[in-house]
């Protein structure tokens, strides 16, 4: 209502502005006696009258509205302004007795212009429809799901703006539904992958519950045996579910993290104690080093436990006996870079853009075929979305045979 308002004191402004400047010129420029400036200021006055009542009514009625196309509506108003020009020129030249040839001339004149003024906008306004016509149709291509639509972006004016929206509008919306196609497919590996891990420890489980309550198994030993390898389908199971809990938390942004500050250094040596009995009985070699000048961390102690604990049973599972594994940390600028390094297979080039996404597994050699290898391809994946929680970043680099380093970085606070 506001802006309406605008408007109508802004075209009343701009006739009363016309009015005087017309008065001032005429002054100006043709002297006339004042009793004869008064009495053409008053007819002035009175066809600015009556043209400012008439633009009003047209915009009250909103006839414009009414029509097809936007074109009939700018050509409705260059009429419109060619017929109040026709008026005001006519009633003005009446009123001055003027003599009837010369009036007829001058209308006849006038009525020319007024053509050219209207074919000159029916010109202007075709030029404005087709941009509009462009989004238009752009609009009914993006409403049935073309959503790499562009426009055309010719100016700099209103309608090059919207133009130049419409474009990052559509950008985004094709974004918004690649993102979506990329949730949906993660989501049906997600329920494919889950459902194949859980059905195999449960057929597992099914057989060897199903064994020793039908007696099929009655000695103490194999009952011993077959409880012991129930425990670690339970366990593995579970450890799937987890991992599972933890990946919904991480990509709803809601993790819990209890940050405090902790000895990297002391984490570190915890951490390659706890492996130590593992790679020796693979006859992998594990080493650590820390810089001197890594000392506290603010992090939470469990999840960068957790981090560490997954990338280096990452490396012992691909790296080879007699092998090496690294885990060192330094100082590096305003970060903290901790580093696991193995001498084991490495990873395909083409697997590497891959290798932080879910339930990716790469090549079947890298597959839980064997024992040892009987993960279910979370644990990269958990990794980067702790690391990122963290507000640090993760890189690998890889070559076949040469094996894998993997980085991640710490924010150093003070």
């Amino acid at each position: 209502m506001r802006q309406q308002y605008s408007r109508i004191i802004n075209y009343l402004l701009g006739i009363l502005t016309a009015l005087l400047l017309t008065v001032v010129l005429i002054q100006l420029v043709m002297h006339p006696p004042s009793g004869d400036l008064r009495y053409l200021a008053l007819y002035l006055t009175f066809t600015s009258v009556v043209s400012a009542v008439i633009g009003l009514l047209f915009q009250r009625l909103g006839w414009w509205r009414r029509l097809p196309r936007l074109s009939y509506a700018l050509i409705l108003g260059y009429v419109l302004a060619g017929g109040l020009t026709l008026f005001n020129v006519w009633v003005t030249a009446r009123l001055m007795f003027i003599n009837q040839h010369d009036l007829a001339l001058g209308s006849l004149l006038l009525l020319f212009a007024g053509g050219i003024s209207v074919a000159f906008g029916f010109f202007i306004s075709n030029t404005i429809t087709q941009a509009l016509g462009n989004l238009v149709e752009g609009a009914n291509k993006l409403s049935q799901g073309d959503f790499s639509t562009r426009v055309t972006v010719n100016g700099n004016d209103e309608i090059a703006q919207l133009s130049s929206a419409f474009n990052e509008m559509s950008a985004r919306l094709e974004q918004a539904a690649e993102n979506e196609r990329a949730l949906d497919e993660t989501r049906r590996n997600l329920v494919a992958w889950a459902s194949h891990d859980l059905r195999t420890p449960l057929t597992s489980l099914r057989v060897m519950i199903a064994a020793m309550v039908d007696g099929v198994v009655d000695d103490p030993e194999t009952i011993s045996r077959y409880l012991l390898q129930s425990q670690n389908e339970i366990t593995r199971m579970s450890k799937l579910l987890d991992d599972l809990f933890e990946l919904a938390q991480l990509d709803a942004g809601f993790v819990d993290l209890k940050f405090e500050w902790i000895s990297l250094s002391d984490l570190i040596s915890d951490t390659l104690e706890s492996f130590a009995a593992r790679a020796d009985a693979q006859e992998i070699i594990l080493e650590g080093s820390i810089d001197p000048q890594v000392d506290l961390v603010w992090a939470a102690p469990e999840k960068l436990s957790r981090i560490l604990d997954n990338l280096l049973s990452n490396a012992l599972r691909f790296t080879s006996k007699n092998g090496t594994i690294h885990l060192s940390a330094k100082n590096k600028k305003n970060t903290t870079l901790v580093t696991v390094k193995d001498s084991g297979s490495g990873i395909a080039p083409k697997d590497l853009p891959f290798i932080f996404d879910r339930f990716y597994r790469g090549e079947k050699s890298r597959t839980r075929d064997k024992a040892k290898n009987n993960n279910v391809g979370l644990g990269l994946a958990i990794v980067k979305g702790l690391v990122e929680a963290h507000g640090g970043e993760i890189s690998v680099q890889s070559k076949l045979g040469q094996g894998t380093q993997f980085q991640f970085s710490l924010p150093r606070h003070e």
